[in-house]
């Protein structure tokens, strides 16, 4: 943080800031911007992140630590640089790094937390953001002045991404978490978390994996699969599903293959009430040997009747270890954690043309809608 500027102070209630405050942190320059927002890029508890003109390739991942800039370790790493003005080829297995197009300089008691956007995480796009003096991913402290990075690193697909793009989201806290069971207990008292059935709460609002169709002769999920072709990130419903995944039509039970990549879905039709927002906590270690879900945050109204959204599934990305892990249909496979928001959003999700309200079994915006009526092709 620079000494010579100091963040200011605000009177905020705690919570979670929603696009208003993200909104009028940007006009007082709180929140930088290389350009202009764009028209949807502050979401009801988030800001969209854009991509800068350029990528550096760099030989491994890295965090600067409590004494270095990024751009110091990037003279260190740098392999060489790629233009993304026009566009450029991501490739998998390679790690790149990106300064954002957006800078901070946050006030004091308001830290900020980051992560893939949905779309991003459907894709199997490894992206993290990372801060100067940085020792954690996706983690900006409190008060913090200086710029952004995202880490990328494609799995799966090789993508094509330029300038602009978005592939990572940001969202706002005032003061501690609040985040407690307590409060689910509350939510769901007042109005059920979930459609149907009994909800378990206990670190967060479990959710478990649906391995039965959710349409009749429909899959129960996908598998990725491997040496496809490329994935523009920017254009919507371009992709034929079947050139990119296998859908996956046994039931009860699956095994995931190591080192493989799945979109499944959870039994559990959630809401998020207009005010207050989720995320999906981190992997527990102790529910498998498998990672579930890159990206956390659900955003105010999702799968909510005030977003004319009643119950969505959350998507699950799911990616095995290093050993063959069977999963059984109703297994708890992640869990929800709410917070409240400092102020009702005027908008929430579903209000913004949202692709993913009301969602079952749904792969990212790039591809086209799937015909399950195609296994027989």
């Amino acid at each position: 943080m620079s000494a010579a500027s100091t963040p200011p102070d605000l009177a905020l209630p705690p919570g979670i800031l929603p696009a208003r405050v993200i909104t009028d942190f940007c006009a007082k320059g709180l929140i930088g911007l290389e350009r202009p927002l764009d028209q949807d890029q502050v979401q009801p508890a988030s800001l969209d992140l854009r991509l800068g003109p350029v990528a550096w390739r760099v030989r491994a991942s890295f965090l600067p630590g409590p004494k270095l800039r990024v751009e110091e370790k990037l003279k260190q790493l740098s392999l060489h640089e790629i233009d993304l003005r026009a566009g450029a080829v991501l490739e998998t297995g390679c790690v790149y790094i990106v300064k954002l197009m957006e800078s901070l300089r946050l006030p004091k008691g308001v830290a900020a937390a980051a992560n893939p956007k949905s779309s991003t995480g459907r894709l199997d796009i490894f992206t993290r953001v990372i801060a100067d003096q940085a020792q954690e991913f996706d983690k900006v402290p409190e008060a913090y002045e200086g710029p952004l990075y995202a880490e990328i690193s494609p799995r799966t697909f090789p993508i094509l991404a330029r300038q602009g793009s978005r592939l990572s989201q940001i969202r706002f806290r005032s003061g501690p978490s609040l985040a407690n069971d307590a409060l689910i207990h509350a939510l769901h008292a007042a109005e059920p978390l979930i459609a149907e059935g009994e909800a378990n709460i206990d670190g967060g609002l479990a959710l478990t994996v649906d391995l039965s169709p959710m349409v009749p002769g429909g899959p129960v999920g996908f598998r990725a699969k491997r040496h496809s072709a490329l994935v523009d990130v920017d254009k919507k419903a371009a992709l034929d599903v079947l050139d990119y995944w296998e859908p996956i039509w046994q039931r009860g039970s699956l095994i995931l293959d190591p080192d493989q990549f799945y979109i499944l879905a959870s039994k559990e039709a959630v809401r998020v009430p207009p005010t207050h927002a989720a995320e999906m906590v981190p992997f527990n270690p102790l529910v498998g040997e498998f990672r579930v879900h890159y990206a956390g945050f659900f955003d105010p109204g999702f799968g909510h009747s005030s977003g004319a959204g009643e119950g969505a599934r959350a998507v699950l990305e799911v990616r095995s270890h290093e050993v063959p892990f069977i999963l059984e249909d109703g297994q708890i496979i992640g869990r929800l954690v709410y917070e409240p928001l400092t102020e009702r959003p005027q908008q929430v999700y579903g209000q913004l043309g949202s692709n993913y309200q009301k969602q079952g079994l749904k792969l990212s915006k790039h591809f086209k809608p799937f015909d399950p009526g195609a296994k027989l092709g």
